[in-house]
């Protein structure tokens, strides 16, 4: 089979396509054809070398395919099966433990960036039934960090209000899911161009964080001074003073991201004053998957794809997104 692996020391140029045997599928486990992966910023961070990797490593935390082949004790999915792949493939259900917290495919084990790909049947979930394998693809991580911010944590219901920042694949996704929960999206960016599609796909206000530098406070003042229920926070310290500004007395702020800095001045007073409460996201659950499954077919969404390369051109999908040229998820085709 064909696969992508890292040499070390990481970088886009230590990206190599080569070719391993085929695996087999033990027991318990499923053997894959993976037809789709997609691009987060775990991955880029393993294969840039941020994060440290074992040699020959094959990145990428999310894929999608059909079942082709299962071995002996296998229950939850049969031949023909088309399934989309968990972060964590040990975090069953409720609060993790560090334990849950193991074996992420592309970092602490071998990924998706491969035709073939041999796991525990517990490391997969039915893909939705109207999705190409490309669209099943970015829900591994994007979308179920999205759902669990949003309905495990904040627990938004019609009406309340939901600040995203930005346009990757996250924030598109927790714009998507809050409008389908009936409620209403303050949307930032820093381009115009990316604010009208931000529109188009259901905000209802849109700032631009340039032209706008204390957006926290004009988000407070689009709901009326109330402040926001619930932030989508993907910057990291250089935001989260922002969008504590934002937040409504007892809002909720998921921590998701560090975009904007790794450390920085955090207005702690703000936070015990008004009462807000601030959750760190680490994707999600299995049971958590299968209830945004749910969701998205109950509710018809479909994935924003920006782009889509092949696997041979893995290196060249890391620069477009290193560039920031992307409007939702970037997918590889295997």
């Amino acid at each position: 089979m064909k696969v992508a692996s890292l040499k070390k020391p990481g970088g886009l140029d230590k990206i190599v396509i080569e070719d391993r045997e085929d695996p087999q599928p033990g027991r318990g486990e499923i053997l894959v054809r993976v037809r789709a992966t997609s691009l987060n910023f775990h991955d880029f961070a393993v294969v840039s070398g941020m994060m440290p990797s074992e040699d020959g490593r094959i990145p990428m935390s999310d894929g999608a395919g059909e079942v082709v082949a299962v071995g002996e004790g296998v229950s939850r999915f049969s031949v023909g099966d088309n399934v989309v792949s968990l972060f964590f493939p040990s975090w069953d259900r409720g609060e993790p433990d560090l334990s849950c917290l193991t074996g992420v495919p592309g970092d602490h084990i071998d990924g998706f960036a491969a035709e073939l790909v041999a796991m525990p049947e517990s490391a997969f979930t039915l893909a939705p039934e109207s999705y190409s394998h490309e669209e099943a693809a970015t829900l591994t991580c994007a979308a179920l960090t999205a759902w669990r911010g949003l309905m495990s944590k904040a627990q938004i219901k019609p009406g309340d209000w939901v600040l995203t920042q930005g346009t990757g694949g996250v924030s598109i996704f927790a714009l998507q899911f809050a409008k389908a929960a009936g409620a209403r999206v303050i949307a930032t960016s820093s381009s115009p161009e990316k604010l009208e599609r931000l529109k188009a796909l259901g905000a209802d206000h849109l700032i631009n964080y340039k032209e706008t530098p204390k957006w926290g406070a004009k988000a407070r003042e689009l709901t009326g001074g109330r402040g926001v229920d619930e932030v989508v926070e993907i910057g990291g310290a250089g935001t989260l003073g922002q969008s504590i500004a934002a937040c409504r007395i007892g809002g909720h702020i998921s921590l998701i991201g560090v975009l904007a800095g790794f450390a920085g001045e955090v207005p702690t007073a703000q936070i015990f004053s008004q009462n807000i409460r601030l959750d760190g996201i680490t994707v999600g659950s299995r049971v958590e998957q299968e209830d945004m499954i749910r969701a998205i077919e109950a509710n018809s969404i479909k994935p924003v794809v920006s782009d889509t390369f092949a696997l041979e051109e893995l290196a060249a999908a890391f620069g477009h997104q290193a560039a920031h040229k992307h409007f939702g998820k970037i997918v590889v085709t295997v």
